[in-house]
């Protein structure tokens, strides 16, 4: 695990180079929550009332958003005031996965327009290096209105039955995140990768990748589609800065009581990483 995972999230944010990033930890601090929850619901009305209801709670709320089925400007305004009302920042999990020029497009444009409204965008790196390339260029670029209060992660790993992000493509995931760390705040993945080994890459010593990590759940295992789960405390353990849950939350007879246990055991599991009472 990396010298970071042991900091508090106030004392990364003091010297964090991510205004982003520290935003993020800001709001951690302020809230005392690590948890995001995924929204994965299909009508606008059901998001933006779980937004508001579970808002308090969370750092951050993630999206599909492509899986509303009335999909319209009001979903987004919507979601950016209880954003706002509440504190928390927006992921949209659109997993880019094409070449540069198509990405840029599906991020700075089109019916979506999720360059807009979401904080924080996730891609994979199959196409290689040159889709991180691509949305940090966006993002840089004179023109684009939102600055440095936008934000990549990258899918480093994923926590389905067999999946193939592992290995070189993982190691990858760690160089390209290196190159691009203006834009690029951390990982989706299992587990801190700052120590992953590379031959293209050194780690430098201010070093300070997020780790999102997905599939967290109190009551289950996995489901019947190849989901494996963990505890808020062992994927807190493994070096998780935000736990991802969604299933657990959403779908529970009282969605906003779960997600004050999530809070709960994901705040004292980062405070035992920590050292702190």
């Amino acid at each position: 695990m990396s010298s970071s995972s042991k900091q508090t999230y106030s004392a990364r944010a003091k010297n964090h180079p991510n205004q982003l990033v520290r935003k993020l930890f800001e709001v951690a601090e302020a809230k005392k929550t690590n948890v995001t929850v995924s929204a994965d619901v299909t009508t606008t009305k059901e998001l933006l009332d779980l937004a508001d209801r579970l808002g308090p709670h969370i750092a951050v709320i993630k999206t599909h958003i492509d899986i509303l089925s009335d999909f319209s400007e009001e979903t987004t305004k919507g979601l950016a005031q209880l954003a706002e009302k509440h504190n928390f920042l927006i992921f949209e999990d659109r997993k880019f996965i094409d070449i540069g020029n198509t990405v840029q497009k599906q991020y700075h444009g089109g019916v979506l327009r999720i360059s807009e409204w979401a904080h924080i965008i996730n891609c994979s790196i199959l196409p290689g290096e040159g889709i991180v390339q691509a949305l940090a260029q966006t993002a840089a670029a004179e023109d684009f209105p939102y600055g440095r209060e936008r934000g990549l992660l990258i899918l480093a790993e994923m926590t389905s039955k067999g999946s193939l992000a592992t290995g070189t493509y993982t190691t990858r995931s760690v160089d390209y995140a290196r190159r691009y760390k203006e834009f690029v705040m951390g990982f989706v993945c299992n587990r801190s990768l700052t120590d992953e080994p590379s031959t293209e890459t050194t780690k430098s010593d201010d070093e300070d990748f997020v780790v999102f990590t997905t599939g967290v759940n109190l009551s289950s295992s996995g489901d019947k589609l190849g989901q494996q789960y963990q505890t808020p405390q062992s994927a807190v353990a493994r070096g998780a800065d935000f736990i991802i849950a969604g299933r657990g939350i959403y779908a529970a007879p009282d969605p906003v009581e779960a997600a004050k246990q999530y809070q709960k055991q994901g705040w004292e599991a980062y405070l035992a990483r920590v050292g702190s009472q």
